[in-house]
């Protein structure tokens, strides 16, 4: 059973309300900013794909348009903090399913992932501060409006990262490439997306993928979502990670 209270309105305007419900052990504040109409985008719909490019590229002109204020600080979405011994879900090596073979074929992706990071910098043009979590799930459409939800991941990585994020837990599906092709039509409507970028899209898939792994052994506990994926998750990966490691590793 859910109580909610009567509204509390905070000095910006926001409505404050407690809720406590038979699950949680103390009461919770929710805090309602703004309500939001529309629904998530299905994943067959490959057209709000050159939508949700176009409203990345804006997110990223925005964000190196912006002048921080003293003080800001997030968190960062590098490679030592993906993958690296920094990792912010914990190691992939602790993924479900992992096994010799495994850890043989994800290790040689890691590595090669590693390479293409280094090699392709991070350079002030090509990170910055991003959503980190683009995926349809975060987005909510109504008519001809997308509004992007859910920023608590924002932080600082590579600008194409997001287009990582865009097809999480999909990357499988067979329509990736016209999604991405949508995608970069999108966001070059909007601002321009050089070829060296275009050319590390399939590495920030990969990148984002092997942080799943990740992020579905260290959550899998409490998480719903990370425990329905489970160990099929960490095959799939190793599928896409020698049709990467054959073509670009």
């Amino acid at each position: 059973m859910v109580e909610t209270p009567p509204v509390v309105r905070a000095r910006d305007g926001s409505r404050v309300v407690t809720v406590a419900t038979d699950e949680l052990a103390d009461p919770r504040y929710v805090v309602l900013f703004d309500w939001l109409e529309g629904d998530a985008p299905r994943e067959d719909d490959v057209a709000q794909f050159r939508r949700l490019g176009a409203l990345t590229a804006r997110l990223h002109a925005h964000a190196r348009a912006w002048r921080r204020p003293a003080g800001f600080a997030r968190f960062t979405w590098d490679y030592e903090t993906t993958l690296g011994p920094a990792a912010r879900w914990g190691r992939w090596q602790d993924g479900l399913g992992i096994g010799r073979e495994e850890l043989d074929l994800l290790g040689r992706l890691d590595g090669a992932l590693r390479r293409r990071l280094e090699a392709y910098g991070a350079a002030a043009d090509r990170f910055g501060l991003v959503h980190a979590d683009l995926r349809l799930a975060n987005l909510l459409v109504a008519g001809e409006r997308t509004a992007v939800i859910d920023f608590d991941d924002a932080g600082l990585s590579w600008f194409m990262y997001d287009w990582g994020t865009a097809v999480s837990f999909i990357e499988h599906l067979p329509t990736v490439p016209e999604m991405q092709s949508a995608w970069v039509d999108g966001y070059r409507g909007v601002a321009p997306l050089a070829a060296a970028d275009e050319a590390e899209l399939g590495t920030f898939v990969l990148l984002r993928r092997l942080l799943l792994v990740a992020w579905v052994g260290s959550h899998h506990a409490y998480a719903p979502e990370a425990a329905e994926l489970g160990a099929p998750f960490t095959a799939g990966t190793c599928e896409l990670a020698e049709r990467f490691l054959a073509g670009r590793g």
